[in-house]
């Protein structure tokens, strides 16, 4: 057995390997990282950037796709270093190099660029762009959460301007959806404080408070429209407030993060769900150690572990919208492999099993409905599950 133990680890090394030496015939950036032994972000962020001035910005996101990384390094927030060269250098026709790769860093980044440069007014510009970010019918309104980043820079982090300001995207058409996904954005900046590290300084303790970890999602100034993605993205605060640092796919105690959405009246199921839900979206990104470059093709040991996390929720209520969120996470609208939300299906049981093979017919309908990748997927599912998602 011992053996059979070091082979298989000598096989893997030689697999990763040759994967590096592979593209590092077109990429040699992608064996000179594999050589250089780094964990620190503001370190990766540097390279890039400077790779992407020197070489160009698609250049510099090639090899992000395929470059190693450290574990717990966001691939996501190194296409935003990325993309913002990119608008440096092509302004806003720097929306047709992007791609749907890293959950849509570049067209955030290049919405941000507008607002910065152009100010408020620009508003209807960044919907024109929005309308042509790559990827399928969700790429338009994730668009906005992207801006949603760069509308709280923008005001240096005043939470009630920003959210006053992302008011101004929404429309009929789309429900407010602009609006809302802008207030995600908003949340998740203020949390991480990515865009104007100083200015976040001065301004996040008044967001964040010791005696009431959901505020600012039951502040008096959040739109009850804006309320459930506020609860969306509150879930690394809720961690910060558990005592809890959440890295890798080992076995964390999520608890006593999950107690806090209990403290939403039990008459708001809207806002219980995304606060719960929030837990799932972060468990598919955890459970990689933030690289959601291999999301969608995650193994079976990993979707467990996203299942095992959602039931410290304690509730069928809370782990049934964790579960939901995770599947909404691992699909990502169709732009990801989709290998991992089947896998999540299989390996639920009993009347989870069904419900989630019913969310991910949802899913395939809502986002894939009349394309030939649509009925491929749908062909997949249990034949009972098949009818809906648009198998007759």
């Amino acid at each position: 057995m011992r053996i059979l133990l070091i082979l298989a680890g000598l096989m893997l090394g030689v697999a990763v390997l040759m994967t590096v030496n592979s593209s590092s015939v077109s990429y040699p950036e992608v064996r000179e990282l594999a050589q250089h032994d780094t964990d620190s972000f503001q370190e990766l962020s540097t390279y890039f950037r400077k790779l992407a001035e020197l070489k160009g910005a698609p250049y510099a996101f090639e090899v992000l796709m395929r470059a190693p990384l450290p574990p717990d390094t966001d691939p996501h927030l190194l296409g935003h270093i990325i993309g913002d060269v990119l608008y440096a250098q092509k302004v806003i026709d720097g929306i047709a190099l992007c791609t749907d790769d890293f959950r849509n860093a570049c067209s955030h980044s290049v919405v941000i660029g507008i607002l910065t440069e152009h100010g408020e007014g620009s508003l209807p510009l960044v919907a024109e762009t929005c309308r042509q970010a790559p990827g399928g019918t969700g790429a338009y309104t994730m668009c906005y959460h992207g801006l949603g980043h760069g509308v709280l820079a923008y005001v240096g982090y005043d939470l009630e301007r920003a959210v006053a300001m992302c008011k101004l995207t929404g429309t009929i058409e789309y429900r407010d959806q602009e609006y809302t996904e802008c207030v995600g954005g908003t949340i998740m900046e203020m949390i991480a404080g990515i865009h104007d590290p100083l200015a976040w300084e001065q301004q996040v303790t008044k967001y964040f408070k010791d005696d009431d970890p959901l505020y600012p999602c039951d502040a008096s100034f959040m739109p009850e429209v804006a309320r459930e993605r506020c609860y969306t993205y509150l879930t690394p605060h809720l961690f910060t407030a558990a005592d809890l640092t959440p890295s890798g796919a080992g076995p964390h105690d999520y608890r006593n993060a999950f107690a806090f959405c209990d403290a939403i009246p039990l008459r708001r199921t809207d806002l219980r769900e995304a606060c719960n839900g929030g837990f799932g979206k972060e468990f598919v990104a955890l459970v990689k150690d933030r690289d959601i470059r291999t999301i969608g093709t995650m193994d079976e040991a990993s979707v467990k572990n996203v299942r095992a996390w959602c039931a410290h929720a304690g509730s069928e209520e809370g782990e049934a919208a964790c579960a939901r969120h995770a599947l909404a996470s691992l699909f990502w609208g169709g732009e990801s492999e989709p290998d991992a939300a089947f896998l999540f299906c299989e390996v639920a049981e009993g009347t989870s099993q069904t419900r989630c093979y019913q969310e991910l017919s949802g899913h395939i309908a809502y986002y894939l409905s009349g394309t030939l990748y649509g009925q491929t997927l749908c062909a997949r599912l249990p034949e009972a599950f098949q009818k809906p998602c648009g198998i007759l």
